[in-house]
């Protein structure tokens, strides 16, 4: 089996589909950092199960989608296939190749199949068991792995251990089995908890049984003394109602007498009442309007003082303006004089600054001419120092170079002594070698063919055995409900029959009667039994016939009379009787209202009887009718001025008249639905007792099957185990006689490539050598040369200074006259603006001055106008007064005459409302009494509904004694509910719980016995695989032992390592501690070493586990890459001999790696954030030179 292809898509950095094509030996996969050639890994240890984000190097499992770039949308879903070459049926399916594939969406969502079947990650676990391959195997090797070989902690290392000894299926299997046992103790913690709570009831339960049968006998006595006293206090309370509606009615009529003489006197006050309103308005507004007139003249009086008073201010202000004037104008031409001297002055300071300023600028060209000769000598001095140093610092590098040829050529001479030494030493392995090899692969060949045909034939057992087993488990699960199923639905069937022939819920006469129909068969039962409604009309339909339920049919006439004959003579109660021969239809309800909005139908037609029994249904239901909702019930009601009888699913009634019934019922007695619930149960219980055969007989023809397949089962692991053992030890011998050849081999070209190599490197250093003794004499003449022109020019720099310091003293001095100059001129300029600002302002000034002098001339026109307007108004006023004066005292009069009128109706109209009033409280005193009587009334007819579902109709008809002194029915219920108080707390569905408790705990008892054998059957199978474990590990561990050493003193040329339990009791669990000790160095523990050493090491551990167990394909992420070149040589050359069992495909950046692998696929990332392929197929030519 081998690795054929990784398919790649959506999967972190490969946006698109990519191919990845395999074929057996080592490919590499090489590219930059960051190009994405590690998610390949990441890709592989993702399809085999990894649910671990972090070790995907993400935070959550969304992180494999490919996420976007700034050019590509993010991905919708990641997928990765990988597909396997299993021609030889190494894993457990029936296919020549297998692909195994995971996909993931952005929403969570994600699946897992296995050749394009969606499977369970379970069923992808199951297929690698004890393969080396998959997320926690050894077939996927990258750092994280590596850091944990080299963990501190033992117990890191175990489930490397594990999977290399092949107890990984077992440890599963012993899980699953714990869990299982966990399972069956819980289940045996319920159990007991169950039994110890039914064994606390079982004898409370019998006890409170009797007293419940006691107790029904009371309450059914209880019931009847009820009716009675209901039936008293009701025709009473009617007697009285009668006599306060009579009342009632004369009260109201002198009432509205009274009232309609009240209207019109009212009438005749309010309108007096509102003739003296307007009077009153009148008089108001006169004096409003004389009152306003008069502060209207005392307001124009003030305001002509007002104006006299501003128009006298105004002239005062228009002289002092005029005066404020002429005081700026003589301003302005004192500085219009200061400004014209300040002019000229600046002009002549002008002149100087220009001649002041050329002076600087010639003075600052001399200057920079002389910067410019001293920079260009200093130059050519440093330029000169530059290279004497170069010369002298190449003169050195030459000594040290010519010293270090002579070492060379010492070295190269002992190395060809060594090389001469060897050769001879290899050619006499050689001959010995090759013999022990042929030997060795004529026994393997034989090993091997016997050992494949067993490995498949287990698989195919094992195969068989699991699916058995599974489907045993399900099988034994399925009876066990069956069963439950089966007593529950029993227990169930026989307390509704019970209650069903003991007519529970029936009246105590009827109970009595249908005792008797066993010895007359003309006595046929109660309306419920002759009757079946669908289970939503149920509630319906009882409501409909309220106590008419219990009436009980016969086939004539003369039985009824014989039942009630025995009734009466036994003094059992009263029962109704409903002869079919006499029993009549009545007339049917109005087909208008059958059409009406929510009606359902006619109670009568939404139930099934018998043909003969149909004038008895029609009887009792066809005058009611079936609503959906008790909206539309009310709506067709009183549509139907209360005429009709109105009943919804829910239970409310609508009687005629109007009177409604609903709410919960106490006790739901469901007399109607027993019937149907017992066919329905009786059908229930039938198809499950079939389905619990058939579970049996399953699982007896499974039982068989399992005990056949693991005997055959446990006859070919061993026969495995012994050819393993033969085939591990002819492999080892075989394998350590090829590396020994090829290492020979390789020693044989070394020597001849290292000897052509020296003798050239011989020649190459004498020749260097005379190169440098020539460049060294060159050096030195030019040095000499140097230092000659440095001193020429040194003095040319002096003379250069001098010249330059002379300048830039001049252009000091004159640039400090220039600042003088031009602060004097700035001065100049800012004086004269300060003058042109100060004049501009005078001028703004003598504008103001003048717009308010016209202003005032304005003013003083507008308050003499004013003025004039002012004693108008006054004068027009006073007119007004005068006219308003005479209609107030109009008013006055005409209102003290309508006022003597309107106090003599008012004393009338008081008198009368008082009468009213009086009558009034006398009718609502009525109504009360009334409200009350109906109240008492109601309240006995809901009492008698609910605690007994009848009417007064319903309870007439079951009066069964006449009481004509209520003081001695009053005594015998007291009596009564004295002996149910004397009970105490009585339970009573105690007779059918009892029933069911006693069969419960009889079940119970043996479920407990069967698992108390479970359990010890599954402690027995987790034994016999502790064992099995143990012997495996324990030999398992001494096989890697042995190769760890080897692979180890192989790859660091010497030393030794081992391998140490920390705890050798405990074989299953124990931690697992790496000593190492390299050539050179004393052994130690493997975290004392080296960072390069401890990576080697650990490289060692797991090419000792592929030599001894091979994993089918190995992918390895730059484990080597702390190795040094030479360590990384040896890797690669020892990682090419494992391929004869292994495939490999190796992540890695090692040249030497490189060198080794058959083909290479680069990644690279041309694409910011995205990766592609390319690949090259390398040829493995032999070098003879």
């Amino acid at each position: 089996m081998y690795l054929k292809s990784i398919e790649v898509n959506g999967f972190k950095s490969f946006a698109n589909k990519i191919d990845f094509r395999f074929e057996e030996g080592i490919t590499g996969i090489v590219g930059p950092n960051g190009s994405g050639k590690s998610n390949v890994a990441d890709a592989v240890r993702w399809v085999l199960g990894e649910q671990s984000a972090s070790k995907l190097r993400g935070s959550k499992m969304e992180d494999v989608i490919f996420a976007g770039t700034e050019q590509r949308k993010p991905q919708a879903a990641a997928y990765v296939a990988i597909t396997l070459d299993n021609s030889d049926h190494s894993l457990p399916i029936d296919y020549n190749e297998v692909t195994v594939a995971r996909r993931v969406y952005r929403s969570g969502e994600s699946e897992y199949l296995i050749n394009g079947t969606v499977s369970r990650l379970k069923d992808v676990s199951a297929l690698f068991f004890d393969t080396g391959i998959g997320k926690e195997g050894y077939s996927i090797i990258g750092q994280g792995q590596i850091e944990r070989i080299l963990s501190d902690k033992p117990d890191d290392r175990r489930a490397l251990f594990d999977e290399a000894a092949g107890i990984v299926k077992y440890k599963k299997n012993k899980q699953f089995t714990e869990k299982q046992l966990d399972q069956e103790h819980q289940n045996l913690n319920r159990v007991n908890d169950i039994l110890s709570g039914l064994e606390e009831r079982v004898e409370p339960l019998r006890e409170q049984s009797e007293k419940a049968k006691i107790y029904l006998e009371l309450k059914d006595r209880q019931k009847v003394l009820d009716i009675n006293s209901f039936l008293i206090e009701v025709d009473k309370i009617r007697d009285k109602l009668d006599e306060s509606k009579k009342n009632l009615e004369i009260t109201e009529a002198d009432t509205e007498r009274l009232r309609e003489e009240f209207d019109f006197t009212k009438a005749e006050y309010d309108r007096l009442e509102e003739t003296l309103e307007q009077l009153s308005g009148k008089i108001e507004s006169c004096q409003q309007i004389i009152n306003e007139k008069k502060l209207e003249n005392e307001h124009a009086d003030g305001e002509i003082r007002v104006v006299n008073e501003r128009i006298s201010s105004e002239g005062v202000i228009t002289a002092e303006i005029n005066t404020q004037i002429e005081r700026v104008r003589s301003k302005i031409a004192d500085l219009d004089k200061e400004k014209s001297i300040l002019i000229e002055r600046k002009e002549q300071a002008e002149d100087q600054f220009k001649a002041e300023s050329k002076n600087v600028e010639d003075l600052k060209k001399s200057v920079a001419k002389a910067e410019e000769a001293e920079d260009a000598v200093a130059a050519k001095i440093e330029t000169a120092k530059s290279d004497i140093l170069e010369f002298i610092n190449a003169g050195g590098n030459l000594k040290e170079k010519i010293a270090r040829y002579d070492t060379m050529l010492e070295n190269i001479s002992l190395r060809k002594t060594e090389l001469k030494s060897k050769y001879l030493s290899e050619a006499s392995e050689k001959s010995q070698a090759e013999a022990e090899k042929a030997t060795l692969e004529e026994e393997l060949s034989s090993v091997n063919e016997t050992l494949e045909k067993d490995r498949a034939k287990l698989a195919k057992t094992e195969s068989e055995l699991r699916s058995v087993s599974d489907r045993a488990t399900t099988v034994k699960s399925e009876m066990q409900k069956y069963n439950q199923t089966v007593i529950s639905l029993q227990s169930r069937y026989e307390s509704l029959r019970n209650l069903t022939e003991r007519y529970e819920g029936y009246g105590q006469s009827i109970k009595k009667v249908m005792e008797k129909k066993t010895k007359n068969s003309k006595v046929i039962g109660v309306v419920a039994d002759i009757i079946s409604a669908p289970q939503e009309y149920e509630t319906a339909i009882e409501t409909a016939l309220g106590a008419s339920i219990q009436n009980i049919v016969t086939e004539d006439e003369h039985t009824a009379k014989d039942m009630i004959a025995y009734l009466r003579e036994n003094k059992l109660g009263r029962a109704t009787f409903l002869p079919i021969t006499s029993v009549v239809k009545r007339g049917n309800v109005s087909p208008d209202a059958l059409s009406e909005r929510g009606v359902i139908g006619v109670a009568s037609q939404l139930v099934k009887t018998d043909k003969k029994y149909q004038n008895i249904i029609d009887s009792l239901l066809g005058r009611s009718i079936v609503v959906d909702n008790i909206d539309n019930a009310i709506k067709i009601s009183k549509k139907y001025n209360q005429s009709l009888r109105l009943v919804t699913p829910t239970g409310e009634l609508i009687n005629p008249g109007g009177a409604m019934t609903g709410g919960a019922f106490r006790n739901s007695s469901n007399l109607l639905g027993r019937k149907r619930e017992l066919e329905d149960i009786q059908q229930q219980i039938g198809e499950t007792n079939n389905k619990l055969r058939k579970s049996r007989e399953e699982d007896a023809n499974l039982t068989m099957k399992r005990e056949t397949l693991r005997e055959e089962r446990t006859n070919l692991m061993s026969r495995i185990q012994k050819l393993s053992i033969d085939q591990n030890s002819v492999s080892i011998g075989l394998s350590n006689v090829n590396e020994k050849l090829i290492a020979i081999e390789q020693t044989f070209v070394s020597i001849k490539k290292e000897n052509t190599e020296l003798d050239s490197q011989i020649e190459t250093i004498d020749t260097n050598k005379k190169e440098l003794f020539d460049t060294g004499k060159q050096h030195e003449n030019s040095i000499t040369e140097r230092e000659s022109t440095i001193a020429k020019l040194e003095i040319e720099l002096s003379k250069k200074n001098d010249l330059k310091h002379a300048e830039e003293d001049k252009l000091s001095q004159a640039t400090l006259s220039l600042e003088g100059d031009k602060n004097r001129l700035d001065h100049l300029v800012e004086d004269i603006k300060r003058y042109q600002s100060e004049i501009e302002q005078y001028n703004e000034d003598i504008s103001s001055f003048e717009e308010r002098l016209e202003n005032n001339s304005d003013n003083v026109k507008n308050l003499e106008k004013e003025l004039k307007d002012l004693e108008a108004s006054k004068t027009k006023n006073n007119e007004l007064i005068s006219k308003e004066a005479e209609k107030l005292t109009a008013y006055i009069q005409e209102k003290d005459d309508i006022n003597k009128n309107h106090k003599d109706f008012f004393g009338k109209r008081e008198k009368l409302s008082a009468d009213i009033n009086g009558l009034e409280k006398a009718a609502y005193s009525l109504k009360l009494n009334i409200e009350k009587l109906e109240e008492e009334k109601d309240k006995a007819s809901n009492y008698m509904w609910e605690e007994y579902e009848l009417t007064y109709s319903s309870a007439e008809q079951l009066k069964t004694e006449d009481y004509d002194d209520p003081a001695a029915l009053k005594k015998e219920m007291n009596a009564v509910k004295q002996k149910i108080r004397g009970l105490g707390d009585v339970n009573v569905n105690a007779i059918e719980e009892y029933k069911e408790v006693s069969e419960r705990y009889e079940f119970l008892k043996g479920q407990h016995d069967d698992i108390i054998e479970a359990e010890n059957n599954l402690r027995s199978i987790i034994a016999d695989l502790d064992k099995a474990m143990k012997e495996t590990f324990a030999e398992k561990f001494q096989d890697i032992q042995v190769m760890f050493n080897k692979v180890f003193k192989e790859l660091f040329g010497g030393g030794k390592a081992s391998l140490i339990l920390v705890d050798e009791e405990d074989l299953l669990e124990t931690g697992i501690i790496i000593n190492a000790q390299p050539p050179g160095k004393k052994l130690q523990n493997m975290m004392q070493l080296s960072g390069g050493e401890k990576s080697l090491t650990a490289i060692s551990l797991l090419f000792a586990i592929q030599s001894l167990k091979p994993s089918p394909f190995c992918l390895l992420d730059e484990i080597e890459a702390a190795l040094d070149d030479s360590n990384v040589s040896r890797f690669a050359k020892y990682l090419d001999k494992l391929t004869k069992h292994t495939q490999f495909i190796v992540i890695t950046h090692r040249k030497g790696t490189m060198e080794q692998t058959n083909r290479l696929y680069g990644i690279t990332m041309q694409e910011k954030g995205v990766s592609t392929l390319v690949s090259v197929d390398l040829i493995e030519d032999k070098l003879d030179d």
